[in-house]
């Protein structure tokens, strides 16, 4: 009798083990088969969304007669607990490649712009150069033109004050007034420099040692003589020859004093000049810098 309930014991020993496998393997199969349906339902509102959801996963409801490890658990049973962590895991590779490129395009962009704005500044001060150099011509130019005003009215102020830059005398002998050669001479050496000036006139003032309207009459040929040989052979304009006869008048009071009546006559010519001529040197515009 002894001997039939040790048997009894020792065989429900050994069956415990296959009816717990059993009852897990059952239970298992429901889990599956409950947590087939959910996600089956939610497949299509997980396949449009792009972005991790950030919710913990959640452990199953159930954990197998074992606990929290089933010693007995099946390479199916580990492969559906590790798979919501695999598709986790794949999520958040999705999401940290879309934030890399999202990275990526951004400074992308914002190297553009930066490139932009860098060529927008570099032209804007090229143009501040060309407008500081604008303006500092401007200026110069200003002052050169204020400087010429300045010239130009301190000329015309001076307009009438003609200053003495060339003199010669011509002798005559007694009673003649023509032009001998050494006369010819030397009123061609005074009216060649004279060619194409400005602003200058020649003063010709005749002497004779005769007296009263005699001496006024011979000082008068001879100073025509040779106003009319520069006209004519120096090509000086007549407006700008100006004759006197002083017949036989000292030039001056201290001539007069201690003047000697020499026989014969001479004629005295100047030239004199303004600051006309200086003004047009210097209003000639310079050949511009390259």
């Amino acid at each position: 009798m002894k001997n039939r309930i040790v048997t009894a014991l020792l065989i429900a020993v050994l069956a415990l083990p296959a009816l717990a496998q059993t009852s897990s393997a059952a239970a298992d199969q429901n889990q599956a088969s409950s947590q087939a349906q959910p996600s089956a339902a939610s497949q299509p509102a997980a396949a449009t969304t792009d972005s991790a959801t950030g919710k913990p996963l959640q452990p199953p409801a159930r954990e197998g007669f074992w606990g929290h490890l089933n010693p007995f658990a099946r390479k199916k049973y580990v492969q559906r607990q590790t798979g919501p962590i695999r598709d986790r895991l794949n999520e958040l590779d999705e999401l940290t490649a879309a934030n890399s490129k999202m990275i990526k395009d951004v400074d992308s962009r914002a190297q553009q712009g930066i490139q932009l704005a860098s060529a927008k500044a570099n032209e804007a001060d090229q143009h501040a150069i060309d407008a500081g150099n604008k303006a500092q011509a401007a200026q110069q130019t200003a002052t050169r033109a204020n400087a010429h005003l300045s010239n130009v009215e301190q000329v015309v102020g001076n307009i009438d004050q003609y200053k003495a830059t060339n003199q010669t005398e011509i002798r005559f002998r007694s009673g003649q007034s023509v032009l001998s050669k050494n006369a010819k001479a030397a009123l061609d050496e005074l009216a060649t420099p004279l060619k194409n000036q400005r602003g200058y006139i020649i003063e010709v003032q005749g002497f004779s040692s005769g007296h009263g309207q005699a001496a006024l009459a011979a000082s008068q040929k001879m100073a025509d003589s040779v106003a009319r040989y520069l006209m004519l052979n120096s090509e000086i304009p007549l407006y700008r020859v100006y004759v006197l006869a002083m017949g036989n008048a000292p030039v001056n009071a201290d001539e007069a004093k201690t003047a000697k009546r020499t026989s014969g006559g001479r004629v005295e010519i100047s030239v004199l000049k303004n600051d006309l001529e200086q003004l047009s040197a210097s209003s000639t515009p310079a050949a511009p810098q390259q």
